[in-house]
């Protein structure tokens, strides 16, 4: 199948040419909010709300600003905070984005600001529209899967259905990204067996058991009330059920926030950080989740739920996959997938995977999710830190 992207200097295609209005500081956030809120659906707002420097945040702040979804970025920075403002426009700069930057302080404050925002993206609009359209294939993809507010009907119906959709996408060139390494606590010994090699296979369990070291010393592990709730029992039963997505394609390597895939392929996200306990929580929210995969290219998200969540996100759309049937009654018009029929019996998993592939493929050619349609555009980004991958977890 084939669709109309957008070409980046990189070579890089995107799904959406959308700007990117990012804050440097909490401090800027209602500016840049305000910038953006008249224009919402060409213009998304990003930021990192910290006043002190993490170089995994500006790390994640370059990649975010140069995603191939993003054609043109404004930068909103009070003035006075840690954030390294000048490294970040030379790189959007150097990826032939147009980029211009807004300091507060330098500009009279609040209204002048906004102003002046909106001024410069209502001048570059025209231009991204205007931006020639290219032929491009599911093998230019690089796709996400999260599954939030699971429950026990995710791990037999969406998350599976998902895994057949990715088994799908890996045999036709796409690169696809499952994670969270602290919900396949009990996975590890599966997942070894499907890597590529040896080496990889054993990045792959020491992920998984830096994940249970890293919640034991935190005291608690990603395994929510919501989740006891809706059927679930423990870390193990709820890991199967989110393995599911990842179907069963060899696992092609391990990467962490920011690392692109270098090829097409099925790669396993390691989101917990390096080193000791120091931030909390690795990811308190499933945007958070979205957010690391965009930054490692991910051009749309799959995102299963049980007990529902209407959450989506900027730069990216988010195709979401309704596992429990119940649910998909209450919540439909936020769900793109009922994969509730699974349960029902009205439809087979072999099915709900063909339907979320060929969504997926109308979603990367032009095609508006729900999230989308209703305005959703969540973000957020924290402090974390990470040793870089070794060699191992890319094998050629």
């Amino acid at each position: 199948m084939t669709f109309e992207g957008f070409l980046r200097a990189d070579g890089r295609k995107g799904i959406r040419n959308v700007v990117a209005v990012a804050y440097l500081v909490e401090c800027a956030h209602h500016v840049a909010r305000e910038i953006t809120y008249p224009r919402r659906e060409r213009a998304h707002v990003i930021g990192f709300p910290g006043c002190f420097p993490n170089p995994y945040a500006q790390a994640m702040m370059e990649r975010l600003c140069t995603h191939p979804n993003v054609g043109a970025v404004l930068l909103v920075s009070l003035g006075c905070e840690s954030f390294n403002r000048r490294a970040l426009e030379r790189v959007v700069a150097d990826s032939g984005r147009p980029v211009k930057t807004i300091v507060i302080q330098g500009e009279g404050g609040t209204r002048s600001s906004i102003r002046l925002g909106q001024e410069w993206i209502d001048a570059v609009l025209p231009d991204l529209d205007r931006a020639e359209r290219v032929p491009m294939a599911v093998s230019d993809l690089v796709v996400g899967t999260v599954c939030g507010g699971s429950d026990g009907t995710s791990g037999i119906s969406g998350n599976p259905a998902v895994g057949h959709a990715f088994d799908r996408l890996v045999a036709e060139g796409a690169a696809c990204i499952f994670e969270e390494t602290g919900e396949l606590i009990g996975c590890e010994e599966i997942m070894a067996a499907r890597a590529a090699t040896p080496a990889l296979a054993d990045a792959l369990r020491e992920s998984v058991h830096k994940a249970a070291r890293y919640y034991a010393e935190l005291g608690f592990g990603s395994f929510a009330a919501g989740n006891a709730d809706g059927g679930l029992s423990t870390i193990e039963e709820k890991s199967m059920g989110a393995y599911a997505k990842s179907g069963s394609s060899t696992i092609s390597g391990l990467i962490k926030p920011g690392d692109i895939p270098p090829r097409g392929g099925l790669y396993l996200m390691d989101v917990v950080p390096d080193g000791p306990v120091r931030f909390g929580f690795p990811n308190i929210s499933d945007n958070a989740e979205i957010v690391e995969m965009m930054a490692s290219g991910a051009h749309l998200t799959l995102f299963v739920t049980g007990r529902g969540s209407v959450v989506g996100s900027a730069l990216a759309p988010v195709v979401k996959i309704a596992a429990n049937p119940a649910m998909y009654a209450r919540l439909h018009e936020d769900m793109d997938v009922n994969a509730g029929r699974i349960i029902t019996g009205e439809a087979s998993l072999e099915a709900v995977g063909a339907e979320i592939y060929d969504l997926l493929v109308e979603v990367a050619g032009g095609r508006h999710t729900k999230s989308e349609a209703l305005g959703h555009a969540e973000f957020i980004l924290t402090y974390k830190s990470f040793e870089p991958i070794g060699p191992a977890c890319l094998p050629v």
